[in-house]
């Protein structure tokens, strides 16, 4: 076939007017017999568009990320990435910085969940596409595992996403505009701020109380609240705290988040994680018109986070958010083309036959940890752990006016790994100074000697203050 190139004047929207091929005037061309003016291009018959006058082309290379890119920032990554970690040569690294519970290998996933896999992956069903927000069957097993009489949910009010972490992020870019701002905890987990300073939305951070065993400031968090408040993050079990809200306190927060009418986004990834006598409903099932965005995952009850394995579970019972913010949230799944399949295919299988004594085993050896962590540190002079009632964390206060020779935060604990080779994560990475985090998944034994170690260290830095002295003194 002949390729013949023509050239096609068009107004400003796009309308043909009068149109040439290699020369001769077309008839037809124009509007209603008149010519259209306007600019030209050359169109090939195959379909390609070429500017009639070429251009001033670049005199050279100038590549630059986007305005994206360069917003986006990890705080932990700047935190830790500045941060001079040489250990001990002559000690073992004990690491109790990573949110990861398959790091040291004592906290196997089930067999039952193992097995799920291994029947999806032998089926030969889930290796191709799955729509974006998810299979059908999947996204049923999901509502039928979360439903309850108090916020009951359909396979449609359940968006599978690939991990908790873009659960969240589909969240906060459903809910926000550039110029929005958005509520997150603090301490808190540092993705959302990753998340909401890379699109433009500004960051409110309330403050939770560590006397009050990590409770939401709920004077303080109305206090930020504005006109372009889009999202409240409530995160519960927390990361990094370890605490959880009562009911009655969750109560409070859904009738703060009900006065300025604020949706909130429920990061809970933790929600089956609490230690015994704690009780922790989700918040959808306390709302009685906030409407709610609760993200969750395999990754932490499972413990499979390298499986990404996330959902969105929808609650409006009111119709807040009606169909537009449904079909964003489907718009969103359309960039990456949701989760893994092969997961997907198992998770009915995971949900439905994993079973309770696993879920109860994890449990007991992370409450254990959280124990001999805070009875062990409880008596260090200088530190202040809070104890934990549910997920994987424990965050311990710093008295720094008795450790004159570090800086801040980040400091001790970089002076920690040096000495001692025990890393935990300065609190000042979740915007929280004077703290550290202790990640409490490790075994047993190296807890025990982690602990013997903070101690020794602490002990070597440790001064009294003029007061003590005086104390002693008399």
């Amino acid at each position: 076939m002949e390729n013949k190139s023509y050239l096609v004047k068009m107004n400003g929207n796009g309308v043909l007017g009068k149109a040439a091929v290699n020369g001769k005037t077309l008839n037809g061309g124009g509007v209603n017999g008149k010519t259209v003016h306007g600019s030209f291009h050359h169109v090939s018959v195959n379909g390609s568009l070429y500017p009639a006058k070429t251009k001033s082309r670049r005199q050279r290379w100038e590549v630059k990320p986007s305005e994206m890119a360069n917003n986006t920032l990890n705080p932990i990554r700047a935190i830790v990435d500045g941060m001079k970690l040489s250990p001990n040569p002559d000690k073992p690294m004990i690491a109790l910085s990573i949110g990861d519970p398959t790091v040291f290998g004592n906290l196997p996933t089930d067999e039952a969940v193992l097995q799920a896999m291994r029947d999806a992956v032998d089926s030969q069903k889930f290796n191709g596409y799955a729509p974006s927000v998810g299979y059908l069957k999947s996204r049923e097993a999901v509502a039928n595992f979360y439903s309850c009489s108090q916020a009951p949910l359909e396979a449609d009010d359940v968006i599978l996403t690939s991990g908790c972490s873009q659960a969240i992020d589909l969240a906060i870019s459903v809910l926000c505009n550039p110029g929005d701002n958005i509520l997150v905890p603090c301490p808190g987990f540092s993705l959302y701020k990753t998340l909401a300073v890379s699109m433009g939305i500004e960051v409110k951070l309330y403050n939770l109380l560590p006397e009050k065993s990590w409770e939401i400031d709920l004077q303080h968090l109305e206090s930020l609240i504005d006109e372009r408040t889009s999202c409240l993050i409530v995160t519960n079990p927390s990361n990094p705290c370890g605490s959880v809200f009562t009911k009655e306190h969750l109560q409070k927060i859904i009738k703060v988040a009900s006065r300025h009418c604020v949706p909130i986004l429920a990061d809970e990834i933790y929600g089956d994680m609490v230690f015994p006598g704690c009780d922790c409903p989700s918040m959808a099932s306390l709302s009685s018109d906030v409407p709610i965005l609760s993200c969750g995952g395999l990754a932490k009850r499972w413990l499979v986070p390298g499986w990404r394995m996330g959902w969105i579970l929808i609650h409006d019972r009111n119709d807040v958010f009606g169909s537009e913010i449904r079909q964003g949230l489907m718009k969103l799944t359309q960039r990456i083309l949701g989760a893994c399949s092969i997961v997907q295919g198992a998770l009915e299988s995971i949900l439905n036959n994993t079973p309770q004594s696993f879920y109860n085993s994890t449990i007991r050896f992370l409450k254990s940890n959280s124990e001999i962590c805070f009875s062990e540190l409880s008596t260090v002079p200088g530190l202040n752990p809070v104890m934990p009632s549910g997920a994987m964390y424990l965050m311990v206060g710093i008295d720094m006016d008795h450790f004159p020779d570090f800086k801040n935060d980040v400091d001790f604990t970089e002076r920690l790994v040096t000495e001692q080779s025990v890393f935990c994560l300065p609190a000042s990475a979740f915007e929280y100074p004077n703290f550290f985090r202790i990640v409490v998944t490790v075994p047993e034994e190296m807890m025990v000697e982690a602990c013997a170690r903070i101690r020794e260290f602490c002990q070597r830095y440790y001064r009294p203050s003029s007061c003590d002295s005086n104390d002693l003194d008399q």
